[in-house]
């Protein structure tokens, strides 16, 4: 349908029966019939609009690019389009200039249509362009004055080791990072980044001499945060610091939430541009999981001169809600600019090739790690993560079939629901933990057991979703006698051994959404549920103490994000789906430490492979378009 077809009832009636039909959801619906009727606004381009950002917000996006949507069937479900055709790019942006709704840059209005004929909310315009001021601010040269550049290059020297045939990424970044207020480090995992970003926090403490700087640790969620927090520990105890650097380290690491400390609200922060953080130096790590609002309250909370440091993966999955901040900062990493990185060689003595910088300053801010330690050019794991981020299709599928690697397997899935076969690969290998636990083992022992083996999935609904496939789990091992499901504590049945992933963030108990425990009986045989605590104690809750929760032998990759299992069992549904994509997968395959296991179809994979998911944007272009 073309709006020439519209009635003159308006546009509405059309969207309530998308709605009926499930196209788009309850606050698509409800948020553009609000805003309309509330503006007296009844255009059917209008209308279309708003329900529009609506969803694209919803689906991740941060406006939506009119210009690649006009004359385009829009609310496509499953590959099946709806009909409904967006009106051409000259009448739609006419129209909505028209509106009492929509305003420019700058004007306060609930949606803005900027001169690139991107659609945004008008807060997401509000967080796209102050993040934006704020980083390239913060990516400006830094005065130098205060460094002590000979104490520098010993150091570099001291922790990275002379120059090799070969440059060493890290210990570039490694001094990139004492010369910025802003930096990024971007690699794949096992390349060192949590290593590297220790050495630099001894660089900085040398260089301050007397007066140390207050330094912070952060990650997204409770999980990435723990192992934030692991790896520093160990990487302390392997590069054996002085014990005078060591007391100044911070001691643990802390969600971004806690740091900057909820409001009742749920929204706001205690930390904001009025209430800075005190501290100088802030490491965030898992900064692909981090969302656009997330990210703009958080730099609006530091310190003018504080230094912010980013760690991530920008080739994984971006943050479950609006943006894909770090892959918008990092770019294409295109390379220093000639006179930053002859600083760089001069400070390390390493060769750095020559790259296009571009004319924004964050050219001088990021870094990509190249070498894995974890996956070598042998690994089968490493092998199949690169080929899907290169989008080799035919290369990923020979690795999975023709068996090169025993730490890679391909299962072949077919039909619509949970074979007795694949139930059964489940059930196996949640089998170890449970049989200690009827063993009486300690609950580290039953908690490290269970935390070795994962089931990821694609989706959250249907039988290969992650509900369909915990319902499938528990049927198989209480089957074989491996559960027994009798306790009932308000929310329903509980039992011991049930893993549970909490979904909701809780201050007061310290819970954090990611947060993962199982239920085992106390010294009283009473039913509690164990959380591994950020400095190895364990918490005990009852488990109608606690906030929001699944069950979770099978979680989304989604979920997944921030934390790393031995054996990694991945579940793709049968036929193509919308929310397969390359990012996705290498997302999954790199939570795998030692063993892979793919349960898929050619057809589900090689479209996960080919299909990259692009999230609209204006934050990319702000950063790295901009003129001196």
């Amino acid at each position: 349908m073309t709006f020439d077809h519209v009635g003159s009832e308006g546009f509405l009636p059309t969207l309530e029966v998308l709605y009926q039909a499930g196209c788009i959801s309850d606050l698509d619906w409800h948020f553009t019939q609000l805003l309309s009727h509330r503006a007296g606004e009844h255009t059917p381009e209008v209308v279309l609009a708003i329900c529009l950002v609506s969803h694209w917000t919803g689906a991740g996006n941060v406006c939506v690019p009119l210009s690649a949507v006009a004359e385009q069937p829009v609310f496509v479900q499953d590959g099946a389009e709806t009909g409904i055709v967006a009106p051409a790019l000259s009448e739609w942006a006419a129209a909505l200039r028209r509106s009492p709704l929509v305003g420019q840059p700058g004007e306060f209005q609930p949606l803005i249509l900027d001169h690139n004929h991107r659609l945004y909310l008008y807060r997401y315009w509000d967080y796209e362009q102050r993040l934006a001021a704020q980083l390239l601010a913060r990516a400006e040269p830094m005065t130098a004055d205060c460094l002590d550049y000979p104490r520098l290059q010993t150091d570099l020297h001291q922790y990275f080791g002379p120059a090799g045939s070969r440059p060493n990424w890290q210990k570039i970044a490694a001094a990139m990072v004492v010369l910025r207020r802003f930096s990024v480090i971007s690699g794949g995992p096992g390349t060192g980044k949590t290593s590297t970003v220790l050495k630099v926090l001894a660089l900085l403490l040398a260089q301050a001499g007397h007066q140390p700087p207050v330094i912070a640790l952060a990650a997204p969620t409770g999980k990435a945060a723990a192992r934030m927090q692991e790896a520093i520990t160990r990487s302390v105890q392997q590069l054996n610091l002085p014990p005078d650097l060591q007391r100044l380290l911070p001691e643990r690491a802390q969600t971004l939430h806690r740091l900057l400390g909820p409001l009742p609200d749920g929204v706001n922060f205690r930390h904001h541009h009025d209430n800075p953080l005190r501290l100088d130096v802030l490491v965030v790590d898992e900064a692909s999981m981090i969302d656009l609002a997330l990210m703009s309250k958080l730099v609006d909370a530091l310190p003018p001169t504080a230094r912010l440091i980013l760690l991530g993966d920008k080739d994984q999955l971006a943050s479950v809600e609006a943006g894909a901040v770090l892959g918008d900062i990092c770019g294409r990493v295109p390379g220093f600019t000639a006179g930053f990185r002859q600083q760089l060689v001069d400070l390390t003595g390493e060769t750095i090739p020559a790259g296009r910088a571009s004319a924004s300053p964050l050219s001088d801010c990021v870094v990509q790690l190249r070498h894995s330690y974890r996956f070598g050019t042998n690994s089968g794991i490493g092998r199949l993560a690169r080929a899907i981020n290169q989008g080799h299709t035919e290369s990923a599928l020979a690795l999975l079939r023709d068996k090169p690697h025993p730490e890679i397997r391909w299962r072949s899935l077919g039909g619509q629901s949970v074979s007795a076969k694949l139930a059964l690969r489940l059930a196996e290998g949640f089998a170890p933990y449970l049989r200690l636990l009827a063993q009486g083992a300690a609950a580290e022992e039953v908690l490290a057991t269970f935390e070795r083996f994962r089931v990821l999935c694609a989706l959250r609904n249907g039988p290969f979703g992650v509900n369909g496939l915990n319902r499938a789990i528990e049927r198989e091992l209480q089957r074989r006698g491996l559960i027994a499901p009798r306790f009932t504590h308000g929310d329903g049945l509980w039992y011991r051994g049930r893993p549970v992933l909490i979904t909701r963030n809780d201050e007061a108990l310290q819970l954090y959404n990611g947060d993962i425990g199982l239920a085992l009986p106390d010294d009283s045989g009473q039913l509690r549920v164990v959380f591994p605590g950020q400095s190895g104690e364990l918490r005990w809750l009852l488990p109608t103490r606690l906030p929001e929760h699944d069950t979770v032998f099978a979680m989304t990759i989604h979920k997944s994000q921030g934390s790393e299992f031995d054996q990694v069992l991945i579940i793709l549904p049968p036929e193509d789906h919308q929310v397969l994509g390359r990012e996705l997968l290498y997302t999954a395959i790199t939570r795998a430490r030692c063993e892979l296991e793919l349960w898929a179809t050619p057809r589900s994979f090689s479209a996960a492979v080919i299909r990259r998911v692009q999230r609209a944007s204006g934050l990319g272009q702000r950063l790295w378009r901009r003129k001196r």
